[in-house]
C-alpha cells in the first residue's frame, strides 16, 4: 500500500462525517388546494378518516389531532359534538412501496482521488467509503449506487354538515428517501396548512426542514 493510500484510508472517517452532515435534504412538498370556505368565524368541526381503513386507529388519532390544532389556530372550533359539527373534515394519507433508482459515476484515472458516500436502501443509509486505486480498478472506474425514493401524500376534504357541499379540497405529496409515516404525515400536514386556506386552483410548492435524525 502506498503513502498516499494509507493518508487516504485514515482521512475516511473523517471525511465520511463530514459528508454525512451535509447530505440532509429539505423536504418539500407540492400542494393542491380548491377552496370556498366561509371565513373562519367560530364554525364548528370533526375530522374523520375518509379511507375506512385509517378509521378507529391511535395513529389517526394522533394526525387528525395536528390536523384539528391547525385548524384552530385558524379560526375553527372543534365540535362538542360531531353528530353537530358545521363542519366535516375528511382526511386520508399514506406512502407508496418506493422506487429503486439508479447514481453512476465515473472516475478519471486519478491516482490520488478517493470517492465518496453514496445512498441505498430503505432509509437511505450510507453505502459506505472507497478508494480509486488506478492499478486495482484501470485506468477509468464508473461506480453504481441505487436508492430508493418514496412518494407520500396527504388528502383533505372539508364538506358542510348541513347540505354535504364540499367547500375545500386539498392534496399535499411529497418524495423522500423516508417511508416513516410518523415523519411525512406531520410534515405534509405543515405543508397543507401553509397560507390556508390558499387561492382556489393555486399549486404552490412548500419546503420545510430536513428530517432530524437520531
Amino acid at each position: 500500500m502506498t503513502r498516499f493510500n494509507k493518508i487516504g484510508l485514515i482521512a475516511a472517517p473523517a471525511l465520511a462525517l463530514m459528508t454525512l452532515s451535509g447530505c440532509a435534504t429539505s423536504f418539500k412538498a407540492d400542494v393542491a388546494r380548491f377552496q370556498q370556505l366561509p371565513a373562519p368565524a367560530g364554525q364548528s368541526f370533526t375530522i374523520v378518516a375518509d379511507d375506512p381503513g385509517l378509521a378507529g386507529g391511535l395513529e389517526f388519532a394522533q394526525y387528525a389531532s395536528l390536523i384539528g390544532q391547525r385548524l384552530s389556530q385558524t379560526g375553527y372550533v372543534p365540535a362538542n359534538d360531531p353528530a353537530r359539527a358545521d363542519l366535516i373534515v375528511r382526511v386520508a394519507y399514506g406512502v407508496d412501496n418506493g422506487r429503486e433508482r439508479v447514481r453512476s459515476t465515473n472516475f478519471g484515472a486519478d491516482p490520488f482521488y478517493y470517492g465518496g458516500w453514496g445512498w441505498r436502501g430503505r432509509w437511505g443509509r450510507p453505502w459506505g467509503y472507497g478508494f480509486y486505486d488506478p492499478w486495482l480498478f484501470g485506468p477509468g472506474y464508473t461506480d453504481v449506487s441505487s436508492y430508493t425514493v418514496y412518494t407520500s401524500d396527504l388528502s383533505m376534504k372539508i364538506d358542510r354538515a348541513a347540505d354535504n357541499r364540499r367547500l375545500f379540497e386539498g392534496r399535499a405529496s411529497a418524495q423522500s428517501l423516508s417511508n416513516r409515516l410518523t415523519y411525512l404525515v406531520p410534515n405534509l400536514v405543515d405543508a397543507m396548512f401553509t397560507d390556508f386556506p390558499g387561492q382556489n386552483g393555486e399549486q404552490v410548492k412548500i419546503t420545510l426542514p430536513p428530517e432530524k435524525r437520531g
